[in-house]
């Protein structure tokens, strides 16, 4: 699989591939007949994104569960795709022994352009055709249910894809985006202010105020409906209009009365079930991987986590998954299927709401049968961290729904790390409020005292507060972290940065090496460890715990600062022009901050980039017009020789 950009004249004509919205295809823009199968539209879809040749045995496992002869249907299923895609002298679809796969090079396929796009710096290339619709619109296969779970993950993975990108354009443009944009902005999250505000500006521009009107009665009705404020919005559109209210001062956050104890969210993962016939250790593999599941969820101290006796007493009685969301009363449900396919163990996992039945989150895993162990450990590693950020990310969203003073102190700690994560200086003050009145309402639970510390971190961190009395105020409210539970990841988390940012190297890396001991799949203490780690100078374990913390969590709202740690670990390693590539993936990020920027620029500047680094200096001083190398080595920890490697580096950008 490749794809390049179009061909020039005389070039051979150009196949175009549309998967977002319902699939087209096209040649040299002339539309081409879609086939009528169903399955054969899936094959396509799934090819096309797959990015190394795809085994026929596992095409047959996706698409046909129990024909007479699956390798058969396959067959017809390939040579209609020739058929349609082929041309004289340009093969499309290639057999490479039992594998097959779609040669694309020279071809255009729109999911694989929003996923380069992603990772590039600015936004080159980003067409409104990128935000067509859903991946694979309307197509549906019931009857593959392994196809439909691929399917359910890619459509998922792309929509985040596509938001990412429609705030960093919204950054670009602000009220210039096109309508078609915000429409689609406004599909994937109709309750984003930022997208109804755009909107509400650009029709004031065009002077359609009574369109404007409506759209924001709709969405007033619409926030109500979810528990949402629309008060911001009304004051946004009021002050379009040019008749805001005279401000009035910011009113606290209701404090509610103290409730005994944290509500936190229950779990429960269910006996993962065997799906035909296989080797004895497939058993093994699925009950292993259930109890395994447990038990690391369980320390990650954040849910409470339904026991593995009861799990096994409903095993025992071999109790359907309804049967047991009903009589166990959680709130949230991992359920998952192990089979046997040639020599590999598939498995299958899904994080499902039990009240609503919807399922939050699935994902499906192939790996080598006959290393147990090693099976059992990496998967339980991926699906863990996997489960906790969705958890993490739905409950930052339902507490953005409810009113701040219907709150208890789980939902002012996730509204509170939505806050965090936005990494401005309003945000981080607002979080901070958060926190404080979680603390208020259950002092006894860690969590938001380890969201406090953050808050006071990044004060020291980005300049702005004094930074001895942020430092002080992030080690005790770390402490008060650790003596609210001592077992809890996040808590160690926030004393390891507390200590760094005192200068205690070895005290910083002996709790962030506790907070990974405690929860291996505790990605942020794998990244602040990579941190720690690339500036004091062990390089090579800086790069080795970054890769471990994106492996956890590929989407983390961190993702900026793990490739950053990444850039100058290389950039120490005179690695340099592989530090500008991860300096540019982290600034690509929409919540980068400036000195995620200044990481990018000084490591374009270290590959001899330097109109590049000019340019990644300028953007960042749009914002911070003062910012200098002085802003960047204060915030760090460098040993001696980075020092000075980044002053060099940035000796033609300070002018």
């Amino acid at each position: 699989m490749g794809v390049d950009s179009p061909g020039t004249e005389g070039a051979a004509p150009l196949l175009e591939v549309r998967l977002l919205g319902p699939l087209t295809l096209s040649l040299d823009g002339h539309p081409l007949p879609l086939p009528g199968s169903r399955k054969l539209r899936g094959l396509l879809g799934f090819l096309a994104l797959a990015d190394r040749p795809v085994g026929r045995s596992r095409l047959c496992d996706l698409f046909w569960e129990v024909p007479s002869d699956p390798r058969g249907e396959l067959r017809w299923c390939l040579s209609r795709l020739r058929r349609l895609l082929d041309r004289p002298g340009r093969p499309v679809v290639l057999a490479e022994g039992d594998a097959v796969r779609l040669d694309l090079t020279g071809c255009r396929v729109d999911a694989l352009e929003l996923a380069g796009a992603m990772e590039a710096p600015g936004l080159p290339g980003v067409g409104p055709e990128l935000f067509a619709g859903e991946f694979l619109e309307g197509l549906e296969l019931d009857a593959c249910p392994d196809f439909q779970l691929w399917l359910q993950s890619q459509r998922r993975r792309l929509a985040e894809a596509q938001l990412a990108l429609l705030a960093r354009l919204a950054q670009a443009e602000g009220p210039e985006l096109p309508p078609a944009l915000l429409q689609r902005w406004l599909t994937l999250a109709p309750l984003d202010l930022r997208a109804h505000r755009i909107l509400l500006a650009g029709l004031a521009r065009a002077g359609r105020s009574r369109e404007a009107e409506r759209h924001l009665a709709s969405a007033c009705r619409r926030f109500a409906a979810e528990g949402v404020d629309s008060r911001p919005l009304q004051a946004a559109w009021q002050e379009l209009r040019g008749s805001r209210p005279p401000a009035e001062p910011r009113p606290a956050i209701p404090a509610p009365e103290p409730e005994p104890g944290t509500r936190r969210r229950s779990i429960a993962v269910l006996p993962f079930g065997g799906i035909g016939e296989g080797p004895p250790e497939l058993a093994d593999v699925a009950f292993g991987l259930s109890h395994d599941l447990i038990v690391r969820l369980a320390r990650l101290r954040s849910l409470l986590v339904i026991a593995p006796g009861t799990m096994l007493a409903l095993r025992e009685r071999q109790a359907s998954v309804a049967t047991a969301a009903r009589l166990l009363e959680v709130d949230l449900l991992v359920n998952g299927t192990v089979r046997h396919l040639g020599g590999q163990v598939r498995v299958t996992v899904e994080l499902a709401e039990r009240a609503s039945g919807r399922i939050v989150w699935a994902e499906l895993y192939d790996r080598p049968l006959g290393q147990t162990l090693v099976v059992l450990d990496e998967l339980g590693d991926r699906i863990v961290a996997a489960v906790a950020a969705e958890i993490e990310a739905v409950e930052r969203a339902r507490a953005m729904l409810r009113q701040p003073g219907s709150l208890d102190a789980w939902g002012a700690h996730h509204r509170g790390l939505w806050h965090m994560y936005r990494f401005s200086r309003p945000d981080n003050e607002q979080a901070r409020r958060y926190f404080e009145l979680a603390v208020r309402l259950d002092p006894g639970f860690s969590r938001p005292y380890a969201g406090l510390s953050f808050t006071h971190f990044q004060d020291a961190f980005q300049g702005w507060a004094p930074a001895r009395p942020a430092i002080e105020l992030a080690l005790r409210t770390a402490g008060q972290s650790l003596a609210a539970d001592e077992r809890d990841p996040a808590a160690h988390w926030a004393m390891g940065r507390a200590h760094w940012l005192e200068g205690r190297q070895d005290q910083a890396v002996a709790e962030l090496e506790q907070a990974v001991e405690l929860s291996p799949n505790f990605a942020l203490g794998h990244y602040t460890l990579a941190f720690v780690h690339c500036q004091a100078g062990d390089t090579a374990t800086a790069i080795a715990a970054s890769d471990q913390s994106r492996r956890l969590s590929p989407c983390d709202p961190l993702l900026f600062g793990m490739l950053g740690a990444r850039a100058m670990a290389l950039a120490r390693q005179g690695r340099f022009e592989e530090a500008a590539q991860w300096g540019l993936r982290a600034a690509g990020q929409p919540n980068a901050h400036a000195h995620i920027l200044a990481i990018a620029a000084y490591a374009l500047a270290l590959a001899g980039r330097v109109a590049e680094a000019r340019a990644q200096m300028a953007q960042l001083r749009r914002s911070l017009p003062g910012y200098r190398i002085d802003d960047f080595l204060r915030a760090m920890r460098f040993a001696p020789d980075a020092v000075q490697l980044f002053r060099a580096a940035a000796a033609g950008l300070d002018g």
